[in-house]
């Protein structure tokens, strides 16, 4: 039996309630936006094994996470699908009794072969990545030159599977697969998959973002609504961060994600572990503090927990809303020393 505690909330009363966990930092793809080749090349040094937090450290830090409130489990990468043996990580996960909802974010490349077995080992759900239908705009935003083909199979693999409902993230970049989201959006109306919309954001400092770049989510939903009408929709729960909105017809709905036109700090409930085991509180930090030390120095259940509770309850970041209330476009571009996107999982 878990222990029940008080709520934990930080600076701005935003309470604990979602935990993302990154289990490693290497990724098959090359994406611009979040690694691009020519900075992650066949040279560059990725986390080594032993720096990395095992199954059991990864399990026990995520119940002290449960026991100060979360509810919601996620795991992410860099390609989460690229660490080894990852079903017995979400066996462990979802013995966890406070765990109400456990995910998984993948680019979909090896979910073909693995769906089955993540839902076997207690996963619930799946995000995939998908930036675009046409294979050449694919094969430009992922930089290995990768068939689109493979990853609606893995879409097609995680449906057999029950891990639904499936949601599929669009980065939506002007100028590189602007273009195709309205077919995107078409190809996946009454599916019942939920098609989600993301703007380009200034995660790290190394995907050459600027303002200029930025598609926004009103321009997004009118493009799409020109075509397919849309309404809006309420929220399944507070924090949610897409904007919801469901076809006039009835036949599904897409989400809306406008970190950069329209801030949704005031609601985050979010924390990040990643694969070194630093606990970080915003997607757009530039450091996060270390548990994995502690941790292997033998710290105790209620030591870690009192770690996490002051990292958290001092918590005071709302980058979004103060990126926006400075940005002068269209020159506005990224600052300088943030963590990567693909070490804290997007």
């Amino acid at each position: 039996m878990q222990p029940t505690l008080p709520e934990m909330t930080d600076q701005s009363g935003r309470a604990l309630r979602d935990l993302r966990i990154s289990v490693t930092d290497r990724c098959n793809f090359r994406c611009p936006y979040c690694m691009p080749a020519e900075a992650f090349g066949e040279r560059y040094q990725f986390l080594p094994r032993s720096e990395i937090l095992s199954f059991e450290e990864i399990a026990r830090l995520a119940r002290i996470f449960c026991e100060l409130g979360a509810t919601k489990v996620r795991i992410t990468g860099g390609e989460p699908l690229l660490r080894a043996e990852l079903p017995k990580l979400i066996a462990k996960l979802a013995s966890i009794q406070a765990v109400q909802d456990l995910a998984l974010t993948t680019n979909g490349y090896r979910l073909r072969d693995q769906a089955e077995a993540l839902r076997d080992a207690g996963l619930r759900r799946v995000t995939v990545s998908l930036d675009s239908l046409d294979d050449e705009v694919f094969k430009r935003m992922n930089g290995r030159n990768f068939s689109v083909s493979q990853v609606l199979e893995g879409i097609a693999a995680a449906e057999r599977a029950g891990l639904g409902p499936i949601k599929l993230n669009c980065v939506v970049q002007r100028g590189v697969n602007d273009h195709t989201i309205v077919d995107l959006a078409r190809h996946f109306k009454a599916t019942g998959h939920i098609l989600r919309f993301i703007e380009f954001m200034d995660v790290g400092t190394l995907n050459r973002w600027e303002l200029s770049q930025v598609v926004s989510a009103s321009e997004i939903l009118a493009r799409i609504h020109t075509e397919m009408p849309l309404v809006p929709t309420s929220p399944n729960y507070r924090g949610e961060v897409a904007q919801r909105y469901r076809y006039e017809d009835g036949e599904g709905e897409i989400g809306l994600i406008a970190s950069v036109s329209q801030p949704f700090c005031g609601d985050c409930t979010r924390a990040r572990l990643t694969p070194d085991g630093q606990l970080v509180t915003c997607l757009f930090a530039a450091t996060g503090k270390d548990l994995k030390t502690p941790l292997r120095a033998g710290a105790s259940d209620d030591e870690l927990r009192e770690l996490i509770h002051t990292v958290w309850s001092r918590r005071t970041d709302r980058y979004s809303e103060e990126r926006a209330e400075k940005l002068s476009p269209p020159t506005a571009q990224a600052e300088p020393g943030r963590i990567e996107m693909y070490r804290i999982g997007g």
